[in-house]
Protein backbone atom coordinates (compact mmCIF):
# COMPACT_ATOMS: atom_id res chain seq x y z
CA UNK A 1 0.00 0.00 0.00
CA UNK A 2 1.49 3.07 -0.94
CA UNK A 3 2.54 5.35 1.83
CA UNK A 4 0.38 8.53 2.18
CA UNK A 5 1.77 11.72 2.73
CA UNK A 6 1.87 13.28 6.38
CA UNK A 7 -0.64 15.65 7.15
CA UNK A 8 0.77 18.99 7.71
CA UNK A 9 0.32 21.15 10.76
CA UNK A 10 -2.13 23.80 10.02
CA UNK A 11 -2.88 26.62 12.62
CA UNK A 12 -5.67 28.59 13.75
CA UNK A 13 -3.01 31.83 13.01
CA UNK A 14 -2.43 30.67 9.24
CA UNK A 15 -6.23 29.89 8.89
CA UNK A 16 -6.44 33.49 9.34
CA UNK A 17 -4.40 34.83 7.40
CA UNK A 18 -5.31 32.51 4.68
CA UNK A 19 -8.94 33.92 4.66
CA UNK A 20 -7.59 37.47 5.25
CA UNK A 21 -5.99 37.03 2.05
CA UNK A 22 -8.76 35.76 0.27
CA UNK A 23 -10.95 38.89 1.30
CA UNK A 24 -7.91 41.38 0.26
CA UNK A 25 -8.30 39.85 -3.02
CA UNK A 26 -11.82 40.09 -3.44
CA UNK A 27 -11.07 43.84 -2.29
CA UNK A 28 -8.16 44.49 -4.81
CA UNK A 29 -5.66 45.03 -2.18
CA UNK A 30 -2.16 43.76 -2.97
CA UNK A 31 -0.53 40.74 -0.56
CA UNK A 32 2.67 40.37 0.33
CA UNK A 33 4.94 38.25 2.67
CA UNK A 34 6.06 41.56 4.29
CA UNK A 35 2.72 43.10 4.57
CA UNK A 36 1.43 42.97 8.29
CA UNK A 37 -1.91 41.67 9.34
CA UNK A 38 -3.72 42.73 11.59
CA UNK A 39 -7.47 44.30 13.14
CA UNK A 40 -7.27 47.40 10.48
CA UNK A 41 -5.77 45.72 7.62
CA UNK A 42 -8.16 46.80 5.52
CA UNK A 43 -6.76 50.47 6.11
CA UNK A 44 -3.34 48.84 5.96
CA UNK A 45 -1.63 50.79 2.95
CA UNK A 46 0.09 47.73 2.45
CA UNK A 47 4.03 48.76 2.09
CA UNK A 48 5.11 49.82 5.92
CA UNK A 49 7.87 52.57 5.19
CA UNK A 50 4.98 54.64 3.28
CA UNK A 51 2.37 56.09 5.74
CA UNK A 52 1.31 59.42 4.13
CA UNK A 53 -0.72 60.69 1.40
CA UNK A 54 -0.38 59.13 -2.24
CA UNK A 55 2.71 57.75 -0.65
CA UNK A 56 0.30 54.93 0.64
CA UNK A 57 0.05 53.69 -3.29
CA UNK A 58 -2.93 52.77 -5.35
CA UNK A 59 -6.10 50.82 -4.36
CA UNK A 60 -7.54 48.63 -6.98
CA UNK A 61 -10.94 48.37 -7.24
CA UNK A 62 -13.66 45.14 -8.54
CA UNK A 63 -9.94 43.24 -8.96
CA UNK A 64 -11.31 40.01 -10.48
CA UNK A 65 -9.09 36.08 -9.85
CA UNK A 66 -6.43 35.75 -12.65
CA UNK A 67 -7.28 31.98 -14.63
CA UNK A 68 -4.26 29.97 -13.44
CA UNK A 69 -3.24 28.24 -16.73
CA UNK A 70 -5.63 27.86 -20.17
CA UNK A 71 -4.65 29.06 -23.35
CA UNK A 72 -6.27 33.14 -22.39
CA UNK A 73 -3.25 32.74 -19.79
CA UNK A 74 -0.96 34.77 -21.38
CA UNK A 75 -3.01 37.39 -22.85
CA UNK A 76 -6.16 38.11 -21.11
CA UNK A 77 -6.34 40.13 -18.19
CA UNK A 78 -9.80 40.73 -16.80
CA UNK A 79 -8.25 42.92 -14.43
CA UNK A 80 -7.74 45.51 -17.48
CA UNK A 81 -10.07 47.77 -17.10
CA UNK A 82 -10.27 47.93 -13.24
CA UNK A 83 -11.27 51.08 -11.48
CA UNK A 84 -7.47 52.06 -9.67
CA UNK A 85 -7.86 54.97 -7.60
CA UNK A 86 -4.95 56.88 -4.58
CA UNK A 87 -5.58 54.97 -1.52
CA UNK A 88 -6.32 56.90 1.92
CA UNK A 89 -3.60 56.19 4.06
CA UNK A 90 -4.39 54.74 7.34
CA UNK A 91 -3.52 57.88 9.79
CA UNK A 92 -6.42 59.45 7.34
CA UNK A 93 -8.55 57.16 7.94
CA UNK A 94 -8.56 56.62 11.38
CA UNK A 95 -8.70 60.35 12.05
CA UNK A 96 -11.99 60.22 10.22
CA UNK A 97 -13.06 57.50 12.26
CA UNK A 98 -12.34 59.45 15.36
CA UNK A 99 -14.76 62.86 13.91
CA UNK A 100 -17.73 60.11 13.34
CA UNK A 101 -18.28 60.57 17.54
CA UNK A 102 -18.34 64.59 17.28
CA UNK A 103 -21.52 66.36 16.72
CA UNK A 104 -22.44 67.51 13.51
CA UNK A 105 -23.07 71.42 13.10
CA UNK A 106 -25.58 72.22 10.38
CA UNK A 107 -24.11 74.08 7.58
CA UNK A 108 -25.65 76.93 5.52
CA UNK A 109 -26.84 76.83 2.25
CA UNK A 110 -24.11 79.07 1.01
CA UNK A 111 -21.94 76.27 1.70
CA UNK A 112 -23.20 74.53 -1.21
CA UNK A 113 -22.45 77.00 -3.65
CA UNK A 114 -19.83 75.48 -5.76
CA UNK A 115 -17.96 77.22 -9.24
CA UNK A 116 -16.44 75.37 -12.03
CA UNK A 117 -13.68 77.14 -12.39
CA UNK A 118 -12.83 76.42 -7.87
CA UNK A 119 -13.30 72.21 -8.26
CA UNK A 120 -11.74 71.88 -11.16
CA UNK A 121 -9.03 74.30 -11.14
CA UNK A 122 -8.24 74.94 -15.09
CA UNK A 123 -4.95 75.73 -16.55
CA UNK A 124 -3.30 73.77 -13.71
CA UNK A 125 -1.95 70.19 -13.51
CA UNK A 126 -5.09 68.90 -12.96
CA UNK A 127 -6.38 69.40 -16.31
CA UNK A 128 -7.35 65.98 -17.62
CA UNK A 129 -4.80 63.82 -19.05
CA UNK A 130 -5.05 64.37 -23.40
CA UNK A 131 -3.76 61.49 -25.45
CA UNK A 132 -0.06 62.80 -26.68
CA UNK A 133 -0.10 63.14 -30.52
CA UNK A 134 0.93 59.99 -32.68
CA UNK A 135 1.17 59.64 -36.79
CA UNK A 136 1.35 56.49 -38.74
CA UNK A 137 5.23 56.00 -38.33
CA UNK A 138 5.01 55.09 -34.60
CA UNK A 139 4.63 51.55 -34.12
CA UNK A 140 2.23 50.09 -31.81
CA UNK A 141 4.43 49.63 -28.81
CA UNK A 142 6.41 53.11 -29.36
CA UNK A 143 2.48 54.71 -29.46
CA UNK A 144 2.21 52.90 -25.67
CA UNK A 145 5.03 53.34 -23.80
CA UNK A 146 4.66 57.26 -25.15
CA UNK A 147 1.19 57.24 -23.54
CA UNK A 148 2.51 55.15 -19.96
CA UNK A 149 5.19 57.63 -19.89
CA UNK A 150 3.18 61.23 -20.57
CA UNK A 151 0.36 59.40 -18.27
CA UNK A 152 3.08 58.84 -15.23
CA UNK A 153 4.58 62.68 -15.80
CA UNK A 154 1.24 63.58 -15.48
CA UNK A 155 0.21 61.95 -12.30
CA UNK A 156 3.99 62.86 -10.61
CA UNK A 157 3.14 66.47 -11.67
CA UNK A 158 -0.42 66.14 -9.84
CA UNK A 159 1.23 64.86 -6.80
CA UNK A 160 3.92 67.07 -6.52
CA UNK A 161 1.66 70.43 -6.44
CA UNK A 162 -1.47 69.38 -4.78
CA UNK A 163 -1.58 67.69 -1.05
CA UNK A 164 -3.27 64.25 -0.82
CA UNK A 165 -6.24 65.97 1.45
CA UNK A 166 -7.34 68.69 -1.38
CA UNK A 167 -7.51 65.76 -4.39
CA UNK A 168 -11.04 64.11 -5.04
CA UNK A 169 -10.91 60.66 -6.04
CA UNK A 170 -10.54 60.05 -9.62
CA UNK A 171 -8.50 57.12 -11.88
CA UNK A 172 -5.61 56.15 -11.92
CA UNK A 173 -6.24 53.55 -14.48
CA UNK A 174 -4.42 54.32 -17.60
CA UNK A 175 -6.74 52.45 -19.92
CA UNK A 176 -9.62 53.74 -18.86
CA UNK A 177 -8.42 57.17 -19.98
CA UNK A 178 -7.20 55.40 -23.39
CA UNK A 179 -10.91 54.03 -23.74
CA UNK A 180 -12.14 57.90 -23.62
CA UNK A 181 -9.62 59.03 -25.98
CA UNK A 182 -10.78 56.77 -28.57
CA UNK A 183 -14.30 58.23 -27.96
CA UNK A 184 -13.57 61.34 -28.21
CA UNK A 185 -11.76 60.32 -31.45
CA UNK A 186 -14.00 58.33 -33.32
CA UNK A 187 -17.37 60.47 -32.54
CA UNK A 188 -18.94 62.94 -34.80
CA UNK A 189 -21.14 64.08 -31.70
CA UNK A 190 -19.60 64.00 -28.29
CA UNK A 191 -22.44 63.76 -25.64
CA UNK A 192 -21.60 64.51 -22.12
CA UNK A 193 -23.87 62.83 -19.94
CA UNK A 194 -24.51 64.85 -16.12
CA UNK A 195 -26.46 63.48 -12.93
CA UNK A 196 -28.41 67.46 -12.76
CA UNK A 197 -28.53 66.57 -9.18
CA UNK A 198 -24.36 66.91 -9.00
CA UNK A 199 -23.99 69.50 -12.25
CA UNK A 200 -21.29 71.39 -10.42
CA UNK A 201 -19.09 68.19 -9.42
CA UNK A 202 -19.32 66.47 -12.99
CA UNK A 203 -19.10 69.00 -15.90
CA UNK A 204 -15.01 69.31 -15.90
CA UNK A 205 -14.66 72.81 -18.08
CA UNK A 206 -11.11 71.73 -19.38
CA UNK A 207 -13.66 68.36 -21.02
CA UNK A 208 -15.49 71.49 -22.73
CA UNK A 209 -12.14 73.63 -24.26
CA UNK A 210 -10.52 69.88 -25.27
CA UNK A 211 -13.41 68.81 -27.12
CA UNK A 212 -14.81 72.24 -29.01
CA UNK A 213 -10.95 73.32 -29.68
CA UNK A 214 -8.48 70.90 -29.30
CA UNK A 215 -10.75 68.26 -31.76
CA UNK A 216 -13.05 71.22 -33.04
CA UNK A 217 -16.58 68.33 -32.59
CA UNK A 218 -20.00 69.33 -31.57
CA UNK A 219 -20.49 68.70 -27.73
CA UNK A 220 -24.34 68.03 -26.52
CA UNK A 221 -25.07 67.97 -22.56
CA UNK A 222 -27.05 65.59 -21.26
CA UNK A 223 -28.82 67.17 -18.10
CA UNK A 224 -29.92 63.20 -16.97
CA UNK A 225 -32.36 62.48 -14.37
CA UNK A 226 -34.87 65.08 -14.23
CA UNK A 227 -37.34 63.70 -12.45
CA UNK A 228 -35.60 63.45 -9.63
CA UNK A 229 -35.06 68.17 -8.89
CA UNK A 230 -38.03 69.85 -9.19
CA UNK A 231 -38.63 71.95 -12.69
CA UNK A 232 -37.12 75.51 -11.39
CA UNK A 233 -33.66 73.71 -11.14
CA UNK A 234 -33.79 71.80 -14.65
CA UNK A 235 -34.76 75.58 -15.68
CA UNK A 236 -31.75 77.15 -14.02
CA UNK A 237 -29.09 74.54 -14.72
CA UNK A 238 -30.08 75.27 -18.45
CA UNK A 239 -29.60 78.52 -18.38
CA UNK A 240 -26.41 79.00 -16.86
CA UNK A 241 -25.43 76.05 -19.53
CA UNK A 242 -26.72 78.69 -22.44
CA UNK A 243 -24.98 81.25 -21.08
CA UNK A 244 -21.33 79.95 -19.62
CA UNK A 245 -20.83 77.48 -22.67
CA UNK A 246 -22.02 79.23 -25.82
CA UNK A 247 -21.07 76.37 -28.20
CA UNK A 248 -23.27 73.63 -25.94
CA UNK A 249 -26.32 72.08 -26.93
CA UNK A 250 -28.30 71.67 -23.85
CA UNK A 251 -30.92 68.45 -23.60
CA UNK A 252 -32.60 67.38 -20.55
CA UNK A 253 -33.78 64.08 -20.60
CA UNK A 254 -35.06 60.96 -18.00
CA UNK A 255 -35.38 57.27 -18.19
CA UNK A 256 -38.68 57.33 -17.03
CA UNK A 257 -40.92 59.08 -19.15
CA UNK A 258 -44.24 60.57 -17.84
CA UNK A 259 -43.22 60.75 -14.44
CA UNK A 260 -43.63 64.22 -12.50
CA UNK A 261 -40.37 65.88 -12.72
CA UNK A 262 -41.11 66.70 -8.97
CA UNK A 263 -42.15 63.42 -7.61
CA UNK A 264 -41.17 61.93 -4.90
CA UNK A 265 -40.62 58.80 -6.42
CA UNK A 266 -40.33 55.77 -4.03
CA UNK A 267 -38.37 52.36 -4.69
CA UNK A 268 -41.49 50.50 -4.91
CA UNK A 269 -43.13 53.03 -7.58
CA UNK A 270 -39.67 52.74 -9.57
CA UNK A 271 -39.97 49.05 -10.03
CA UNK A 272 -43.70 49.60 -10.89
CA UNK A 273 -42.05 52.07 -13.43
CA UNK A 274 -39.13 48.89 -14.77
CA UNK A 275 -41.71 48.30 -18.25
CA UNK A 276 -41.69 51.99 -19.10
CA UNK A 277 -37.92 52.47 -18.58
CA UNK A 278 -37.34 49.46 -21.04
CA UNK A 279 -39.63 51.39 -23.87
CA UNK A 280 -37.92 53.59 -25.59
CA UNK A 281 -37.81 57.28 -23.92
CA UNK A 282 -39.40 58.66 -26.91
CA UNK A 283 -40.20 62.46 -26.08
CA UNK A 284 -36.74 62.55 -25.16
CA UNK A 285 -35.48 61.04 -28.71
CA UNK A 286 -36.92 63.40 -30.01
CA UNK A 287 -35.53 66.16 -28.32
CA UNK A 288 -31.81 64.53 -29.06
CA UNK A 289 -32.77 63.51 -32.35
CA UNK A 290 -33.88 67.36 -33.36
CA UNK A 291 -30.06 68.59 -32.11
CA UNK A 292 -28.29 65.82 -34.22
CA UNK A 293 -30.13 67.16 -37.39
CA UNK A 294 -29.62 70.52 -36.03
CA UNK A 295 -25.77 69.90 -36.19
CA UNK A 296 -25.39 67.53 -39.46
CA UNK A 297 -27.40 69.74 -41.29
CA UNK A 298 -28.83 66.71 -43.54
CA UNK A 299 -25.36 65.36 -44.07
CA UNK A 300 -26.25 61.42 -42.57
CA UNK A 301 -29.76 60.25 -43.39
CA UNK A 302 -31.69 60.27 -39.85
CA UNK A 303 -35.24 59.24 -41.86
CA UNK A 304 -35.27 55.49 -40.56
CA UNK A 305 -34.36 57.24 -37.12
CA UNK A 306 -37.19 59.22 -37.28
CA UNK A 307 -39.57 56.21 -37.95
CA UNK A 308 -38.45 54.32 -35.14
CA UNK A 309 -39.23 57.18 -33.15
CA UNK A 310 -42.59 58.36 -34.69
CA UNK A 311 -43.84 54.14 -34.22
CA UNK A 312 -42.98 54.33 -30.63
CA UNK A 313 -45.18 57.72 -29.91
CA UNK A 314 -47.88 55.94 -31.78
CA UNK A 315 -47.62 52.77 -29.87
CA UNK A 316 -50.47 52.46 -26.99
CA UNK A 317 -50.20 48.66 -25.94
CA UNK A 318 -47.03 49.97 -24.10
CA UNK A 319 -45.65 45.87 -24.37
CA UNK A 320 -42.08 45.93 -22.73
CA UNK A 321 -42.02 42.52 -23.98
CA UNK A 322 -42.83 43.81 -27.70
CA UNK A 323 -40.12 43.64 -30.26
CA UNK A 324 -39.68 47.03 -31.76
CA UNK A 325 -39.55 47.47 -35.13
CA UNK A 326 -36.04 47.68 -36.63
CA UNK A 327 -32.56 46.05 -36.20
CA UNK A 328 -30.08 47.08 -33.14
CA UNK A 329 -27.21 45.11 -33.21
CA UNK A 330 -24.00 45.61 -30.84
CA UNK A 331 -20.57 44.87 -31.61
CA UNK A 332 -16.97 45.44 -29.72
CA UNK A 333 -15.14 48.44 -32.05
CA UNK A 334 -11.43 48.29 -32.70
CA UNK A 335 -10.01 50.36 -29.90
CA UNK A 336 -6.79 51.22 -32.38
CA UNK A 337 -5.40 54.06 -33.98
CA UNK A 338 -7.74 54.91 -37.51
CA UNK A 339 -7.32 58.39 -38.89
CA UNK A 340 -10.71 60.09 -38.21
CA UNK A 341 -13.23 61.15 -41.02
CA UNK A 342 -16.24 62.82 -40.02
CA UNK A 343 -19.65 61.16 -41.11
CA UNK A 344 -16.97 58.39 -42.63
CA UNK A 345 -19.29 56.50 -45.17
CA UNK A 346 -22.61 57.85 -44.16
CA UNK A 347 -22.56 57.02 -40.62
CA UNK A 348 -23.08 59.29 -37.39
CA UNK A 349 -21.38 58.39 -34.26
CA UNK A 350 -22.49 59.72 -31.15
CA UNK A 351 -19.88 58.74 -28.06
CA UNK A 352 -21.58 59.33 -24.92
CA UNK A 353 -19.69 60.33 -22.11
CA UNK A 354 -19.53 61.01 -18.34
CA UNK A 355 -18.42 60.19 -15.16
CA UNK A 356 -19.77 56.65 -13.19
CA UNK A 357 -23.46 56.57 -11.96
CA UNK A 358 -24.72 59.24 -14.52
CA UNK A 359 -26.71 57.15 -15.96
CA UNK A 360 -25.33 56.84 -19.80
CA UNK A 361 -26.21 53.13 -19.78
CA UNK A 362 -30.24 53.63 -19.16
CA UNK A 363 -30.26 56.66 -21.20
CA UNK A 364 -28.98 54.26 -24.46
CA UNK A 365 -31.67 51.49 -23.08
CA UNK A 366 -34.33 54.39 -22.72
CA UNK A 367 -32.77 55.60 -26.22
CA UNK A 368 -32.69 51.77 -28.03
CA UNK A 369 -35.79 50.90 -26.25
CA UNK A 370 -34.82 47.57 -24.58
CA UNK A 371 -31.86 46.81 -22.70
CA UNK A 372 -29.00 46.84 -24.84
CA UNK A 373 -26.13 47.71 -22.38
CA UNK A 374 -25.84 46.55 -18.97
CA UNK A 375 -26.94 48.63 -16.02
CA UNK A 376 -25.57 48.90 -12.34
CA UNK A 377 -25.17 51.55 -9.29
CA UNK A 378 -21.69 50.38 -8.84
CA UNK A 379 -19.53 52.76 -10.16
CA UNK A 380 -17.31 51.15 -13.01
CA UNK A 381 -19.40 48.51 -13.96
CA UNK A 382 -18.74 49.31 -17.57
CA UNK A 383 -15.55 48.01 -18.75
CA UNK A 384 -15.18 48.97 -21.59
CA UNK A 385 -16.84 50.88 -24.36
CA UNK A 386 -19.16 49.14 -26.77
CA UNK A 387 -20.87 50.57 -30.23
CA UNK A 388 -24.76 49.78 -30.47
CA UNK A 389 -26.18 50.41 -34.15
CA UNK A 390 -29.69 52.03 -33.52
CA UNK A 391 -30.04 52.20 -37.57
CA UNK A 392 -28.09 51.58 -40.28
CA UNK A 393 -26.15 54.73 -40.11
CA UNK A 394 -26.19 55.86 -36.58
CA UNK A 395 -23.94 54.34 -34.39
CA UNK A 396 -24.32 54.57 -30.07
CA UNK A 397 -20.66 54.74 -28.22
CA UNK A 398 -21.03 54.06 -24.46
CA UNK A 399 -18.06 55.05 -22.91
CA UNK A 400 -17.16 53.57 -19.42
CA UNK A 401 -17.70 55.63 -16.66
CA UNK A 402 -14.76 58.08 -15.87
CA UNK A 403 -13.60 60.06 -12.86
CA UNK A 404 -11.90 63.19 -13.55
CA UNK A 405 -9.35 64.97 -11.24
CA UNK A 406 -10.71 67.66 -9.37
CA UNK A 407 -11.16 68.86 -5.58
CA UNK A 408 -14.48 67.91 -4.76
CA UNK A 409 -14.42 66.82 -1.51
CA UNK A 410 -14.10 62.94 -1.11
CA UNK A 411 -17.53 62.36 1.22
CA UNK A 412 -19.61 64.42 -1.93
CA UNK A 413 -18.02 62.04 -4.52
CA UNK A 414 -18.81 59.25 -2.41
CA UNK A 415 -22.67 61.23 -2.65
CA UNK A 416 -22.96 61.73 -6.05
CA UNK A 417 -22.12 57.72 -6.82
CA UNK A 418 -18.61 58.49 -8.76
CA UNK A 419 -16.70 56.21 -5.77
CA UNK A 420 -18.32 52.81 -5.41
CA UNK A 421 -19.88 52.54 -1.36
CA UNK A 422 -19.54 48.77 -0.73
CA UNK A 423 -15.62 49.83 -1.11
CA UNK A 424 -15.55 52.90 1.47
CA UNK A 425 -12.80 51.95 4.44
CA UNK A 426 -14.70 54.81 6.15
CA UNK A 427 -18.38 55.69 5.42
CA UNK A 428 -19.62 58.22 8.29
CA UNK A 429 -17.44 62.09 6.73
CA UNK A 430 -20.50 61.09 3.73
CA UNK A 431 -23.04 60.63 6.29
CA UNK A 432 -21.70 63.95 8.22
CA UNK A 433 -21.85 65.49 5.03
CA UNK A 434 -25.95 65.14 4.50
CA UNK A 435 -26.39 65.34 8.48
CA UNK A 436 -25.06 68.86 8.10
CA UNK A 437 -27.45 69.83 5.26
CA UNK A 438 -30.25 68.05 5.92
CA UNK A 439 -32.06 67.02 9.37
CA UNK A 440 -31.78 63.30 8.99
CA UNK A 441 -32.90 62.41 12.56
CA UNK A 442 -36.80 64.37 11.63
CA UNK A 443 -36.31 62.66 7.52
CA UNK A 444 -35.60 59.44 9.24
CA UNK A 445 -38.15 59.34 11.73
CA UNK A 446 -35.41 58.00 14.73
CA UNK A 447 -34.75 58.47 18.35
CA UNK A 448 -30.95 59.20 19.74
CA UNK A 449 -29.48 56.25 20.98
CA UNK A 450 -28.55 57.77 24.27
CA UNK A 451 -32.57 58.83 24.73
CA UNK A 452 -34.36 57.87 27.38
CA UNK A 453 -38.08 57.10 27.71
CA UNK A 454 -40.90 58.55 25.38
CA UNK A 455 -40.17 61.92 25.82
CA UNK A 456 -38.26 63.39 22.89
CA UNK A 457 -35.01 65.73 24.00
CA UNK A 458 -33.05 67.86 21.96
CA UNK A 459 -29.15 65.40 22.48
CA UNK A 460 -26.83 66.49 20.23
CA UNK A 461 -26.06 64.14 17.04
CA UNK A 462 -23.16 62.39 15.64
CA UNK A 463 -22.81 60.99 12.57
CA UNK A 464 -22.16 57.27 14.54
CA UNK A 465 -25.69 58.23 16.88
CA UNK A 466 -27.79 58.83 13.35
CA UNK A 467 -26.43 55.45 12.28
CA UNK A 468 -26.84 53.46 15.31
CA UNK A 469 -30.29 54.77 15.59
CA UNK A 470 -30.62 53.75 11.83
CA UNK A 471 -29.21 50.22 12.52
CA UNK A 472 -31.79 50.02 15.65
CA UNK A 473 -34.98 51.15 13.48
CA UNK A 474 -33.89 48.50 10.81
CA UNK A 475 -32.59 45.74 12.58
CA UNK A 476 -28.88 45.60 11.50
CA UNK A 477 -26.58 43.63 13.68
CA UNK A 478 -23.16 41.75 13.80
CA UNK A 479 -23.31 38.71 13.38
CA UNK A 480 -21.71 37.45 16.84
CA UNK A 481 -22.08 40.55 19.38
CA UNK A 482 -25.51 41.46 18.45
CA UNK A 483 -25.09 44.51 18.34
CA UNK A 484 -26.02 47.75 16.10
CA UNK A 485 -24.59 47.23 13.03
CA UNK A 486 -23.13 50.94 12.36
CA UNK A 487 -21.33 50.57 8.91
CA UNK A 488 -23.96 48.88 7.43
CA UNK A 489 -26.51 51.30 8.75
CA UNK A 490 -23.89 53.82 7.48
CA UNK A 491 -23.89 52.36 3.65
CA UNK A 492 -27.70 51.73 3.58
CA UNK A 493 -27.96 55.44 4.29
CA UNK A 494 -25.47 56.38 1.18
CA UNK A 495 -27.33 54.33 -0.98
CA UNK A 496 -30.35 55.65 -0.09
CA UNK A 497 -29.22 58.92 -0.75
CA UNK A 498 -27.55 58.06 -4.10
CA UNK A 499 -31.01 56.45 -5.09
CA UNK A 500 -32.71 59.97 -4.62
CA UNK A 501 -34.54 58.61 -1.41
CA UNK A 502 -33.05 60.97 0.70
CA UNK A 503 -32.12 64.99 0.41
CA UNK A 504 -33.24 64.58 -3.63
CA UNK A 505 -31.79 67.94 -5.06
CA UNK A 506 -30.87 68.93 -1.82
CA UNK A 507 -26.93 68.53 -2.07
Amino acid sequence: MPQGRHKVPFSTKQKKQQLQAKRDKKRGIASGSDRHRNADSDDDDGEGSRDHGRAAGKRAIHEQPRKKGGSQSGTYDPNRYRLQFYRESKEEVQRKKRLASKEIQSASEETLEVDFEDVFVPGSELDMPKRPGWDYGMSKEKIDAQENRYFTEYLSAVESKFASEELSFFELNLETWRQLWRVLEMSDIVFVVIDIRFTALLMSPVLYDYITKDLGKDIVVVLNKIDLVPPSVTVAWKYYFNEKYPLVNVVCFTSFPGSHAAKQTTTKSVQKQGRLKLRMAAEGASIILEVCQRIINDKVDLSEWKQKIKDELEDVTDNANEPLQGKVSISKFDTGYEEYERFKDGMLTIGFIGQPNVGKSSLLNALVGKKVVSVSKTPGHTKHFQTIFLTKNVRLCDCPGLVFPSKVPKSLQVLAGSYPIANLQEPYSAVRFLGEHLDLPRILHIRHPDEEGRVPTMLPWSPLDICEAWAEKRGFKTSKAARNDTYRAANHLLRMALDGQIGRAHV
